[in-house]
């Protein structure tokens, strides 16, 4: 059992950041403190007030940290307000300098030297001083493109490639997300954007370098597209109206070369109405493995829930920007004892 509970702050009050304090909220081991948002609508009021969860209405929302931290001291935050890697370390900043980790559903810092070297080796830097941690993760990036296969290798003589497939159907799924693959707009639009590195799903080529890591191999290349998948007829959601011949979601892919030959290729297609959602890992070598979760992985509520589950983890971890293939195996953390 637990001898304290362990403090959370949740920084970032959109809709994962609202399931995260629900579920937050329902664990005993967990006590949250307060948090953080630069919404003037939610600065100031309780946290019960936004998430209906009434054991939260000793906390309220924040404008800052440096707000927050003059009335509670958290442990972790939990910190889902972005994709980027060195926006994300910004906003953390004040947080690790007091020795308090964050665990981030940032899909950039799931990998944050593919992009961001100096950033990652500077905030390293300062968390092996204040004695504070920092990792990403959640389900994609976090698990099922990235950590899943890592793990499964693990009883691997001998890998030679590995491919991972997922299928979302994006409809049943948040705003935020229906509107970053593309939904509604026209297909030369949606190419533009994702040109520009305004469209198609984040973190990626972290995924791969996270993969390639793991398994000791050295990328010359990361190859990525990004092609809009065109509605065969008009396709409506809870968010948008799609007519025929716009874009309905994405077909991604990325392709890692090692020693000339493409050893890791990771295939997403997310897009509205999808038939047969499902995950598929398949590790060609000695064995071959091939995995396939039906259904796939349920991107919204299972990202909250990577979020939990990671925090005992991470405090247990050595101080630094951390990797998820560092920390203990991601397993449930029981309600109730906190294990």
């Amino acid at each position: 059992m637990q001898k304290h509970k362990i403090k959370v702050a949740q920084f970032g009050l959109g809709p994962i950041g609202i399931e995260s304090l629900k579920l937050a909220a329902a664990q005993s081991w967990l006590e949250v403190v307060g948090g953080v948002d630069i919404d003037p609508a939610k600065i100031g009021r309780t946290l019960a007030e936004l998430t209906g969860e009434a054991s939260l209405g000793g906390a309220t929302v924040h404008p800052s940290l440096e707000a927050l931290f003059a009335v509670a001291t958290p442990d972790v935050i939990l910190h889902t307000a972005g994709s980027s890697a060195a926006t994300s370390f910004a906003q953390v900043r004040t947080a690790l300098e007091a020795g308090v980790s964050v665990a981030s559903t940032c899909e950039e810092l799931i990998f944050p030297a593919l992009k961001t070297p100096e950033a990652t080796a500077e905030y390293d830097a300062l968390c092996r001083r204040s004695g504070a941690r920092v990792v990403g993760t959640g389900v994609n990036p976090g698990f099922v493109m990235d950590v899943l296969p890592i793990t499964l290798t693990g009883v691997s003589r001998r890998v030679d490639s590995i491919y991972v497939e997922r299928v979302v159907n994006a409809s049943t799924r948040r705003q935020p997300l229906q509107a970053k693959i593309g939904s509604g707009q026209e297909p030369d639009a949606f190419r533009a954007k994702f040109a520009a590195g305004k469209a198609g799903h984040a973190g990626f080529q972290q995924s791969l370098a996270l993969l390639a890591h793991a398994m000791g191999w050295t990328l010359e290349k990361i190859e990525e597209t990004c092609e809009p998948v065109i509605a065969p007829g008009p396709i409506t959601t809870k968010f948008f109206q799609v007519a025929k011949g716009q874009t309905c979601g994405l077909h991604q892919r990325a392709i890692g070369t090692v020693g000339g030959e493409a050893k890791i290729i990771l295939d997403l297609q997310m897009f509205l109405d999808a038939r047969n959602p499902h995950d598929t890992v398949v590790v060609q070598g000695d064995p071959a493995l091939h995995l396939t979760l039906n259904g796939g992985v349920a991107g919204d509520s299972a990202t909250v829930a990577a979020l939990i589950n990671i925090v005992p983890r991470l405090l247990a971890a050595a101080p630094g920007v951390r990797l998820m293939t560092e920390l203990p195996t991601p397993s449930w953390v029981n309600p109730v004892s906190g294990r």
